[in-house]
């Protein structure tokens, strides 16, 4: 295991581009993971772990019983200095790992369903905060995926990452174009219903979900785009009783994906 303490090391200014820039990720086709949680859920969902950074002196067991696993993977280890290590994470007091990945391409034609789907689509999402909680969203119901359409963030954005508390890595998850989902879901006959404000706009809990079922989303700003409206033919509210007009997009999410959960287990 190598020994790093300055900041100037070339090994931590490409750590600190990954973390900071699209750019590199794209270049390298990498990414950094923070925290053991996160680092273990990316292993169990295949992901290439390629170097590992710890800090030292002092480290936990679960530190312990990742580092051995990874020797065994051959993984790059690298031990930081304590002050070195602290500056590199955004969880100062309970991040005990950082380590660099490979990427995955989340193509739409890899995607994987099982019979009589239950899917989420996100149209152009920005804020990395909503990726990461419709990750948590997908996770916690077992969902069959999420599929981001025209994205606006780096899916391997940390914000992203940290955010979903690694179920990033645990959820089936493609990234394509509208075009490209309006095709998939005629082809393996999933109806699509689309939470949008409308006039022909039914309350999500009268439509019925037991079949093969596509919920799509829109950013809170704009909602989903007239093309995406145009194309669905099941408009879905969620009704709001206060001043405000919309949900935190994740959260309207939830709310529909989980009334097609209370249906299909009636």
């Amino acid at each position: 295991m190598g020994y790093i303490s300055s900041a100037q090391n070339p090994k931590i200014k490409i750590l600190k581009a990954l973390q900071e820039k699209l750019k590199k990720r794209k270049e390298n086709n990498q990414f950094v993971i923070e925290g053991v949680k996160e680092i273990k859920y990316a292993l169990r969902a295949g992901y290439k772990i390629e170097e590992l950074y710890v800090p030292e002196e002092y480290q936990s067991q679960k530190i312990k019983l990742l580092t051995q696993k990874l020797m065994g993977l051959k993984v790059e280890l690298h031990q930081l200095a304590k002050p070195l290590f602290k500056s590199l994470c955004y969880r100062t007091n309970t991040s005990e790992a950082l380590a660099i990945a490979q990427k995955k391409e989340h193509r739409l034609c890899e995607l994987q369903l099982k019979e009589n789907p239950l899917i989420l689509i996100a149209e152009s999402p920005e804020k990395p905060g909503n990726i990461g909680a419709l990750a948590r969203t997908i996770d916690a119901g077992k969902f069959d995926a999420l599929i981001i359409t025209n994205p606006k963030t780096d899916l391997y954005n940390p914000n992203v990452i940290r955010s979903s508390v690694g179920c990033l890595f645990s959820i089936p998850i493609a990234i394509t174009s509208n075009e490209e989902v309006f095709q998939f879901l005629e082809s393996n006959k999933i109806k699509l219903y689309s939470a949008a404000l409308s006039q022909e706009a039914k309350l999500y809990t009268k439509e019925d979900f037991t079949t093969a079922t596509a919920i799509a989303v829109g950013t809170e700003d704009t909602g989903l785009s007239e093309s995406w409206c145009n194309q669905s033919e099941h408009h879905i509210i969620i009704p709001m009783k206060g001043l405000n007009d919309s949900l935190n997009v994740s959260v309207a999410a939830g709310i529909i994906l989980f009334e097609a959960i209370r249906q299909r287990n009636l």
